[in-house]
């Protein structure tokens, strides 16, 4: 069940006198209280809120091997992950080397489904035999000890640039980028890795800027900020400066692939927005390594020709609809399976599996499983004979807790963040990997106390009536943006509204558009995506007299803005 709680907009007047009482209540309700912090949020500054790269431990050592390399007119190797913080990362540093005429370089994205994460011995002698000096990794790298250590073996320099937690162990690299290692006394810690790569381009252009005009490598932010807003990255500090620039940068970007693109989802690039990023452009490169190649996102956004753009476009549309058609087909699966055996509603973690199902989209089903049920879910499959590989979705106990409380060989390989998760079951394990999964949640409870988070609050920033469903009100949110991980979008209620018409639209009629009015406002639109198996949806007439909770919105999928609801909760 869900309670509502409605913030009061006295306190954050006082605190930020300055501002506009509603936004102050945004500000206030995420925890910015002092005029100073509120403009580190609405006007982030590139000089004022971003940091020395220098301050990162081994930065000096890395720009001097680097600046080495390109002066010796070394190979250099750049491997990156396959998502959508290491492929923009690989394009940052491909556009950089290609930039300043040092085109001696290989870029390498392994194979989700044939190689996995991260370096591999197969990835190295491949490097090696194509006479790769110095290799330097994107968004990977940190727990890769023994990969490392056969790059030594082979006289190869390894640069690890990384943002991910360390292990006990270390690799015995040539030198290490990542804020979150011991010793490292950089402010930001919780950069993505396209970030922690940026700072290595600017330490690098510190040192010798090869002729570039001062502050060229701000182009590279577009990618950038797809990456800090696609990695879930939390939008303060420097990262909120990575994403407020990328945005700029991005919408007004020359690059032919982003542009086809953002021209193919109708999406104008002008006014493109962390929604455009999260709903539609990062599916698009996540899509690639999922079901395909990810060279073909890294070609997409680095390509300078306009036929591969559109081929490529094409190719990652295709794909993003297979991909697609596997989640909601796995979902309606096991939305059958739960009414066959109703014991999976029961227990505190879902669990099921299949060796059908495909691993690289089972996030992404555990995801719209989890929004269902409200539980923790974990979800596995197999694929060409591999091990049976899943992913885990939490809307508030950890799932790397619930990991770590299963029994030591219950997983060849389990990690990730509290709420997201990835792991590999041990051939023997899996068949009693349900009762496991659950008995280690029962366990942990026993120690942590209730971990369950049935009762959730929705807390809402501001009642509003519908006739502030308008441009004014959309551009007064819009200097708050761009909203994210650890600064939530603006939730406002709109109390005793009429609904006039209910539409559903979409391919299958699958989503829902309201037409509402109040004594003060008539036709306005609130809309919700997938909503039409939703109880409180159906339940509704012509005339129904309801509470909408929900976000403001700018739709331009017509030839103009219409300002609407997006609808969260009905009530």
């Amino acid at each position: 069940m869900k309670t509502v709680t409605i913030k009061s907009q006295d306190e954050a007047a006082a605190l930020l006198p300055n501002l506009d009482p509603l936004i102050a209540t945004i500000l206030v309700n995420r925890g910015i209280t002092t005029q100073e912090a509120a403009d580190a949020v609405l006007a982030p500054s590139y000089d004022e809120h971003s940091h020395d790269p220098f301050l990162m431990k081994d930065m000096e050592k890395v720009v001097t091997r680097i600046l080495k390399a390109i002066e010796n007119k070394e190979r250099i190797g750049i491997f990156t992950d396959y998502d959508a913080d290491g492929i923009p990362g690989g394009v940052v540093m491909h556009d950089f080397l290609t930039k300043i005429g040092h085109n001696n370089f290989r870029i390498y994205i392994p194979h989700r489904h044939t190689e996995g994460f991260g370096l591999s011995t197969d990835a190295v002698n491949t490097l090696h035999k194509d006479g790769i000096t110095l290799l330097i990794t994107i968004d990977c790298g940190i727990v890769d000890v023994e990969e490392t250590q056969h790059a030594n073996s082979l006289g190869i320099d390894v640069i690890i640039t990384d943002h991910h937690l360390p292990h006990d162990e270390v690799p015995e690299a040539f030198a290490i980028i990542n804020p979150k290692q011991v010793g490292c006394e950089y402010p930001e810690k919780m950069l993505c890795g396209s970030g922690v790569i940026y700072k290595v381009i600017q330490g690098i252009m510190k040192k010798n800027s090869f002729g570039l005009p001062i502050g060229w490598e701000k182009w590279l932010l577009d990618m950038v900020g797809i990456a800090t807003l696609s990695d879930m990255v939390p939008l303060r500090g420097e990262n909120r400066v990575f994403a407020h620039y990328g945005l700029k940068v991005l919408r007004k970007s020359p690059r032919l692939g982003l542009q086809t693109l953002c021209s193919s989802m109708k999406i104008t690039q002008q006014f493109i927005n962390e929604e455009d990023i999260g709903f539609s452009i990062t599916p698009r490169i996540n899509v690639a390594s999922r079901m395909s190649d990810p060279r073909d996102a890294f070609d997409l956004l680095s390509t300078t020709d306009t036929s591969r753009a559109y081929t490529l476009v094409k190719e990652l549309d295709v794909k993003n609809n297979e991909r697609k058609g596997l989640v909601a087909s796995i979902a309606k699966e096991i939305k059958h399976r739960i009414k066959e055996d109703p014991s999976y509603e029961t227990l505190p973690v879902f669990v099921m599996g299949d060796s059908k199902w495909k691993p690289a989209v089972l996030g992404l089903a555990a995801n719209t499983i989890m929004r269902e049920i409200n539980k923790p879910v974990f979800l596995w499959g197999k694929e060409d004979g591999e091990v049976y590989k899943g992913s885990c979705r939490s809307p508030g106990p950890s799932v790397v807790d619930i990991m770590l409380a299963c029994p030591e060989g219950t997983f060849v390989e389990a990690g990730g963040h509290a709420m997201s998760g990835g792991f590999a079951i041990a051939d023997e394990a899996v068949f009693d990997i349900r009762e496991t999964i659950n008995a280690a949640y029962m366990e942990l409870e026993k120690t942590k106390g209730d971990l369950t988070s049935a009762d959730q609050v929705l807390t809402i920033d501001a009642r509003l009536p519908l006739a502030s469903v308008n441009k004014k009100t959309w551009n007064a949110l819009a200097t708050c943006a761009p909203f994210g991980e650890g600064y939530s979008k603006p939730l406002f209620i709109f109390e005793n509204v009429t609904v006039e018409a209910i539409k559903p639209f979409g391919k299958t009629k699958e989503h829902i558009e309201l037409t509402l009015s109040d004594s003060g406002a008539k036709n306005i639109k609130a809309i919700q995506f997938f909503a039409h198996d939703n109880p409180a949806i159906l339940k509704l007439t012509p005339w129904s007299q309801v509470s909408i909770i929900g976000h403001l919105e700018e739709s331009r999928f017509k030839s103009y803005p219409e300002y609407r609801i997006k609808i969260v909760e009905i009530i």
